[in-house]
């Protein structure tokens, strides 16, 4: 399938900054609840995030990552995920995306 620069433009990706980490011990498969810090306009959002194998909750307080902000929030038993938390897979693993530079400001657009 091939998407069109028009299907592009209708997600909206955003820096964000990974503010506290829970355990979600409800999960099917082992993740962790996450609350991103994505700027003054958009606020504080959640994620669950399925990065338990290659991140320790230490690893992720502070960490700048790579955002979907406008898919519908997904209800995962009682917890409600509100943004994608964008990673590539490797061996089964998701690592996840950050931006290189220190310039990269919490709501920052990306594209």
């Amino acid at each position: 399938m091939t998407a069109t620069w028009q299907d592009f433009e209708k997600i909206d990706m955003r820096v964000g900054i990974i503010v506290d980490v829970q355990d979600f011990p409800e999960a099917k498969v082992p993740a962790y609840k996450l609350n991103v810090d994505l700027g003054p306009q958009i606020g504080l959002k959640t994620s669950s995030a399925r990065i338990t194998q290659l991140y320790s909750k230490q690893d992720l307080l502070g960490k700048t990552v790579a955002c979907v902000v406008n898919f519908a929030p997904k209800k995962i038993g009682s917890f409600v995920s509100e943004v994608l938390v964008m990673g590539s897979y490797s061996g089964g693993n998701v690592v996840l995306l950050t931006p290189d530079k220190p310039q990269a400001q919490p709501g920052d657009k990306i594209g």
